[in-house]
C-alpha cells in the first residue's frame, strides 16, 4: 500500500513510520521542516515538504495514496487556535476529496463528541464533522486519551513547588494513552479494508488524578507527591505565568474543566471504556523518571 503519514516524525509518527515500512508499505510522511528529510529518508520513507494548511500540496501528495494518517498539529498558529485548527481541517478534507484518497484515518480525542466547552478538542469536533461529510471516503475516527506526554508539561511545578495538579480532583476517572500505542492502533486500522464511518477510542489504561501523584512521584523518588486540585482561575493564572499564551491557557483550562465535569469522558464511558493499549500508568513513569 501507499500511504501517507502527516505530523512528521513525532511521537506518533516515528514509530508508524517504523511500523509501516517494516510491513513493506510504501510510506510518505509530511513535515513542515526540510530539516526532517533526512531522517524521515534514513527510516526508508519519503519526505514530503509542505504545510498541513495548503490544500493545493496536500492534494499533490495525496494523489495515488491508498490511505493517509490524518493528524492535525496541536495548538496550530499560537493564536485563533479553534480556527486554525478547523481550517487545516477544511484544507485536509479537500485535498482527501479531490485527491481521490479513499481510506482515512483521523486523529481525534476523547470528547470530540461535544461541539464546544472542551477547549483545543473542539476543533477535533468539527474536523470530525468535515470528515463524515466525505463521498466515498471510509475514515475511522481515533479519538485518543489523554497523552501521558503531557506530564512532562509539569516537572517544572513538581521540582518548583513539590506538587502535581490540575483544575480537576484526584477521584475523577481519567482516560490515559501513550503516543506508541496510537502508533499500533493506527497502523492496524491503514492496512484495514474499512467502509463507511466508525469511531475507535484509544486507550492505554484508566486510572484517576490521585495515581498520577502516586505513582510518577514514586518513579522519581517523591512518594509523598501530592495531587492539587486548583481553581479554574489559579490554573489560568498559573499557565500564563509560566509563559503559555493566554489563549491556549484558557483552552486548557476549558479542557480541565470539561475533565472536572465528566463531559470529555463521557461518550468514552458510553462506549464500554475500551482500554486497548498496552502501555500503563507504572510503564510510562519509568520513562517519566528518566526524563525527569
Amino acid at each position: 500500500m501507499k500511504i501517507i503519514i502527516t505530523g512528521s516524525l513525532g511521537n506518533i509518527g516515528k514509530p508508524l513510520t517504523k511500523n509501516l515500512v517494516a510491513a513493506g508499505h510504501e510510506i510518505t510522511v509530511i513535515s513542515s521542516n526540510p530539516a526532517r528529510t533526512a531522517d524521515i529518508e534514513n527510516l526508508g520513507a519519503k519526505a514530503q515538504i509542505g504545510s498541513v494548511t495548503d490544500a493545493d500540496f496536500l492534494k499533490q501528495a495525496f494523489n495515488g495514496a491508498d490511505a493517509v494518517f490524518a493528524m492535525t498539529p496541536p495548538n496550530l498558529g499560537g493564536s485563533n487556535v479553534i480556527s486554525n485548527t478547523i481550517n487545516a481541517g477544511k484544507a485536509y478534507a479537500n485535498a482527501i476529496q479531490e485527491s481521490g484518497v479513499n481510506r482515512v484515518v483521523m486523529l481525534s480525542s476523547i470528547g470530540a463528541d461535544f461541539p464546544g466547552g472542551t477547549g483545543p478538542i473542539t476543533g477535533l469536533h468539527h474536523i470530525e464533522q468535515l470528515y463524515q461529510d466525505l463521498n466515498d471516503v471510509a475514515v475511522t475516527f481515533l479519538r485518543a486519551g489523554f497523552f501521558y506526554t503531557n506530564f512532562y508539561n509539569d516537572v517544572p511545578l513538581i521540582k518548583a513547588a513539590g506538587i502535581i495538579g490540575a483544575n480537576y480532583p484526584a477521584d475523577i476517572s481519567a482516560p490515559l494513552v501513550h503516543p506508541t500505542d496510537i502508533a499500533v492502533a493506527a497502523a492496524e486500522e491503514l492496512q484495514r479494508t474499512s467502509a463507511g464511518k466508525d469511531i475507535k477510542y484509544i486507550v492505554s489504561d484508566v486510572r484517576q488524578p490521585a495515581d498520577f501523584a502516586k505513582v510518577l512521584g514514586a518513579a522519581i523518588g517523591k512518594p509523598e507527591l501530592p495531587w492539587v486540585e486548583f481553581t479554574d482561575e489559579q490554573s489560568l493564572q498559573g499557565m500564563t505565568q509560566a509563559g503559555i499564551p493566554e489563549e491556549i491557557a484558557g483552552l486548557y483550562t476549558e479542557m480541565g474543566n470539561a475533565f472536572r465535569t465528566g463531559k470529555l469522558s463521557k461518550d468514552f464511558q458510553k462506549s464500554g471504556s475500551p482500554v486497548n493499549g498496552n502501555t500503563k500508568l507504572e510503564d510510562f513513569a519509568k520513562e517519566f523518571a528518566a526524563k525527569f
